[in-house]
């Protein structure tokens, strides 16, 4: 089991952990709706250091990028970044990842933690361009400072403008002290702030900073159960659960980042299923009777047949009712259509609802 930079700290502070995608990582430290709260309504740090970072430099980083995802990163600047993700030969997904364009000819990779193996494996078969291929997941650390008092509450740590920073915009600059830190407004959980990565030699001092700085804004830890319910009520995909190497992008809903304007990986196939148009559609729920809906449940229609299966499913701390995500047939995946969710014995009623289930 390996351990971030700040695994001392966590369990110091009395937090729960549990091993995630070969880490031991903090699952919850006071409890997660409180901490789903605090990142709803002030400002919280989690502590993601297990995920991964490629740097790909080069003239040719941009093709291999190109070639291997299935956004359209041409149209990235230095100092911007961009969801995508990478599709596989079989219409499934093996990934789905941020692109940060860092200079000219070099961009940054973040990838999921369970993936980077397999991740650095897929695009380095692809590498035929002779671009530089830095794994570099094991020597950074990421901390997500999120929430709506983020700005305010780290404005005193650097000298760069938080304010202005605008969304899947970063800066690079100092921060806590410590110099050429990746100030970057992305983020999983809907309630804005920023994602910080350093150098793991950095971690413990920024990680000390922050909190301080944070401190009159009642900035807590937050562990990796707060981090799931909050990213399922703003409807994003939790690779594993609502995407996979079976999932194609289209049914996934994530054809905002499937760009047909260049060919990529599996890209004449997928434009084939947008044209046929797809025979199942990922949805969000919401239960009309009491209950939880659980990965891996299945969804049935009024007669009790199966139409599908739950992909995430919570009782969501913001909205005080159980919500979920799931495939279900294309036909029966518009907004207001009645599914029911399968709880042990019992078909518990629901209705598709547009996402996200969370609104500001």
């Amino acid at each position: 089991m390996k351990n971030t930079a700040l695994t001392h700290i966590h369990e110091s502070l009395g937090a729960k952990m549990v091993p995630f995608a070969g880490y031991n990582m903090p699952v919850q430290y006071e409890g997660v709706n409180a901490e789903h709260e605090t990142v709803r309504n002030s400002v919280g740090v989690f502590d993601v250091s297990h995920m991964g970072e490629f740097l790909l430099t080069g003239e040719n980083a941009l093709a291999l990028i190109q070639k291997v995802t299935s956004n359209d990163a041409s149209v990235l600047e230095i100092g911007r970044a961009q969801y995508s993700c990478l599709p596989n030969n079989d219409g499934g997904i093996v990934d789905d990842l941020i692109v940060y364009r860092m200079k000219e000819d070099q961009y940054l990779l973040v990838v999921n933690a369970s993936n980077i193996d397999k991740d650095w494996n897929w695009i380095s078969s692809h590498n035929d361009l002779g671009v530089d291929m830095k794994n570099i997941s094991e020597d950074y650390s990421l901390l997500a400072i999120q929430g709506p008092k983020a700005v305010e509450a780290m404005q005193s740590l650097t000298s760069v403008n938080l304010s202005e920073i605008k969304y899947y915009h970063f800066e690079v600059g100092p921060f806590a002290g410590v110099s050429d830190v990746i100030i970057s407004a992305t983020g999983y959980t809907g309630s804005g702030g920023f994602e910080i990565y350093c150098k793991n030699s950095d971690a413990e001092q920024v990680w000390n900073k922050v909190f301080e700085a944070g401190a009159a804004f009642g900035i807590k830890p937050i562990g990796l159960a707060a981090r799931d319910t909050l990213r399922l009520e703003m409807g994003f995909c939790l690779y594993g659960n609502d995407i996979n190497d079976t999932t194609s992008p289209l049914e996934a809903g994530l054809g905002w980042i499937t760009k047909f304007t260049k060919t990529f990986t599996n890209s004449e196939n997928l434009l084939k299923q947008k044209e046929a148009g797809v025979t199942r559609k990922l949805v969000g729920f919401e239960l009309i009777e009491r209950g939880i809906p659980r990965h891996d449940y299945e969804i049935v229609d009024a007669e009790g047949n199966n139409i599908g299966i739950v992909t995430s499913g919570t009782m969501a701390p913001s909205l005080g009712k159980g919500i979920g995500m799931g495939y279900v047939k294309t036909e029966l995946s518009a907004v207001d259509s009645d599914i029911y969710i399968q709880i042990r014995n019992n078909k518990v009623k629901a209705k598709v609802v547009k996402l996200p289930f969370y609104k500001k």
